[in-house]
């Protein structure tokens, strides 16, 4: 009889510690017919996102409520990325020609141009910011060599890099994904000072100067890496097909940053259930990924994922200051994740 029990604590007890940790979905926001594809959350409370049609939204009550604008003059852009720091500063970039990048200190209600290029060809693709203010851009290449951009005041002013650099040519084919914003990250950090990744034709990462061949699916323009997070000297690379998305052929990578001759790369064991246009750290040893496809967990660093939800979203990120988890996708949908 006292085995019978203890067992059945037991078992009561592991139920209890699952169903505590199985994360569900709620939707917040789906008022906008929108693609959002930009997503920056400051704390558990401060949510910004942007995309199609000029619009930005925010809120200010951990999603309880969004407040949502269109830019004047910029009805038909798409900003594909945004990246905020509190509740009244954010920066926006607007991919095609030509290339903008606007900037807001009083929360949205007054946008200024802090950056235009008219180059032919110019598209816009991912930006981050350091907690220092310094700020990369990256975007598609222009003469074979890949377009950045630098900015070392919180996005108040930029400069592009220009110049051919063999380290900066891409091959043919090749270019960025203008998913969610999360191909590139940039940090003081002496690891890892800036780092991103390719896709398409060929798939690459692009790491101190230096670039290696990611074994990521590739050889098409819907294939290759898509997002890319860091935790210390780890990171975690998704991407896959997008014109297949339910395809898991070699759809992650685990990179170690810390080799002594570059960084290793590993496949994921059970990798993400489809293609996947986001990444993000949630700790050290969880992270969670989003795409047309679905939403997976890993509990083990990324070696193996879980599909938890077959709605579809373009971008998931975590509060920079707090816990908060928060998804966005298209047709305006703003969801948060809870455990």
């Amino acid at each position: 009889m006292q085995i019978r029990f203890v067992i059945c604590f037991v078992v009561c007890a592991i139920a209890s510690k699952v169903s505590a940790q199985s994360p569900t979905i709620s939707l917040l926001d789906t008022s906008r017919k929108v693609s959002i594809r930009g997503l920056s959350v400051v704390n558990d409370d401060v949510i910004w996102c942007s995309g199609s049609n000029g619009s930005v939204a925010k809120s200010v009550d951990g999603g309880k409520t969004f407040t949502w604008q269109t830019i004047t003059g910029y009805e038909k852009r798409d900003f594909r990325d945004i990246e905020a720091f509190d509740a009244n500063t954010a920066v926006i970039i607007a991919v095609a020609e030509p290339a903008i990048i606007l900037k807001t200190k009083d929360g949205g209600q007054t946008w200024k141009k802090v950056f235009e290029d008219t180059t032919k060809g110019m598209f816009l693709d991912a930006m981050d910011f350091s907690k220092n203010g310094m700020g990369w851009v990256i975007g598609d290449p222009i003469n074979d060599q890949l377009f950045k951009a630098l900015s070392i005041d919180f996005g108040d002013s930029w400069v592009s890099i220009t110049g051919l650099d063999e380290n900066n040519k891409l091959r043919k084919g090749e270019a960025f994904f203008a998913s969610s914003g999360t191909n590139i990250k940039t940090s003081t950090d002496k690891v890892y000072p800036n780092i991103f990744t390719t896709g398409g034709m060929a798939s690459r990462l692009f790491y101190k100067n230096k670039t290696y061949q990611l074994p990521i699916v590739q050889g098409k323009e819907s294939t290759g890496a898509n997002s890319i997070d860091v935790f210390k000297t780890k990171a975690v690379v998704v991407g896959g097909d997008f014109a297949n998305d339910k395809d898991t052929t070699n759809n992650c990578v685990l990179i170690d940053l810390k080799g002594k001759t570059g960084p290793t790369f590993t496949k994921a064991q059970t990798p993400p259930h489809g293609y996947r246009s986001c990444v993000v750290y949630i700790n050290e040893k969880t992270l969670v990924a989003c795409g047309t496809s679905g939403v997976d967990i890993s509990y083990d660093s990324g070696n193996n994922w879980q599909l938890i939800s077959t709605q579809s979203f373009h971008v998931v990120q975590k509060a920079k200051n707090g816990n908060a988890i928060y998804l966005a996708g298209s047709r305006g949908k703003i969801a948060k994740l809870s455990f």
